[in-house]
């Protein structure tokens, strides 16, 4: 499998991809830089693919680096994971949080239910990646990752905090309160309800420079 590291300078953080006649694919845009005897080149999406992609932003054209060299991703303020995929699981990830995993990992396509993607606010049609296979896998995310393991539970989240699921997991959403009433006078929106036997991914706070950022944006946006 490829080496994944994570290096961080100056608040930035960034992938590098170590290969010895390995493969990798990322995220469409996200390399910086590679050295070696590294070649590219892109896999074309399938029919079915094409077509998804006029209903949905999620990006379906993942390059890939084949040899022997690194392969240095783009930088953020926000962070990455890195989590191991083992056979026979099948993780569903969030929106655009898909950066890069080995070749032993398969890129997918999975949707919502219709009804799950128009409560969450995303229309009838809620397109998501999926990973299956055997190999190592790179999100990127907003800050430090912890991982659940759901027995036959019930995860309630107040918000967009679950990065990836196994899909032994169910998703759902619903109001936190069990009366309407509660519901109206808590102030509370609808729930992202997870049910079942898997794992998640987590990510409820964001590093400091990132909200820092993404607070001044919002301030600016205000004043114009």
């Amino acid at each position: 499998m490829a080496d994944f590291r994570i290096e961080e300078s100056e608040g930035m953080r960034w992938v590098k991809v170590h290969l010895e006649n390995q493969s990798v694919r990322t995220e469409h845009r996200a390399l910086n830089h590679m050295s070696g005897e590294v070649t590219m080149d892109v896999p074309l999406p399938s029919l079915r693919a094409w077509w998804i992609s006029l209903f949905s932003d999620e990006s379906l054209i993942r390059p890939r680096f084949t040899g022997t060299g690194d392969v240095y991703l783009d930088s953020t303020l926000g962070g990455y994971h890195i989590f191991d995929v083992r056979p026979g699981e099948k993780w569903v990830l969030d929106h655009r949080c898909f950066w890069a995993a080995d070749a032993g990992v398969n890129l997918g396509i999975y949707r919502e239910w219709m009804t799950t993607a128009f409560w969450a606010g995303e229309g009838f049609l809620w397109f998501k990646t999926f990973l299956q296979g055997e190999g190592r896998a790179v999100l990127s995310v907003d800050g430090p990752v912890h991982e659940i393991e759901l027995k036959n539970e019930r995860l309630v989240v107040d918000g967009s905090f679950v990065l990836a699921r196994t899909s032994g997991i169910k998703f759902s959403m619903r109001r936190p309160a069990r009366s309407l009433l509660s519901y109206w006078m808590s102030g509370e929106n609808l729930s992202r309800v997870y049910e079942g036997a898997g794992r998640l991914l987590m990510c409820t706070t964001p590093y400091w420079r990132l909200k820092l950022v993404r607070q001044r944006a919002q301030d600016a946006a205000l004043l114009e």
